[in-house]
């Protein structure tokens, strides 16, 4: 499984991530978009995920992260590969 990030930001007050992943079967994506409460997209090969974030939980806010915006962006997609792999195991 490869997790990317693929858009992040605020719309309606509101902090989001977008999520691609790809190297899922058929039937991890169905399982997964049938039970994760997040919004959820399977476009082909993609499977795509969209968290919404309270600001004291949005990663990309703190001035850390935007000086080294590059290890935020692959801490959280290690975090989602994790999560995920470990609903998976659910399945």
């Amino acid at each position: 499984m490869i997790v990317n990030i693929v858009d992040y930001g605020r719309i309606d007050d509101k902090n989001y991530i977008v999520y691609d992943v790809t190297g899922l079967s058929e039937g991890q994506m169905e399982y997964l978009s049938e039970n994760l409460v997040e919004e959820t997209d399977i476009n082909g090969e993609v499977f795509q995920v969209r968290m919404y974030f309270d600001d004291e939980l949005y990663p990309f806010q703190s001035d850390v992260a935007k000086i080294r915006l590059d290890d935020f962006i692959a801490r959280e997609e290690i975090e989602m590969n994790v999560f995920l792999s470990g609903f998976l195991e659910d399945m």
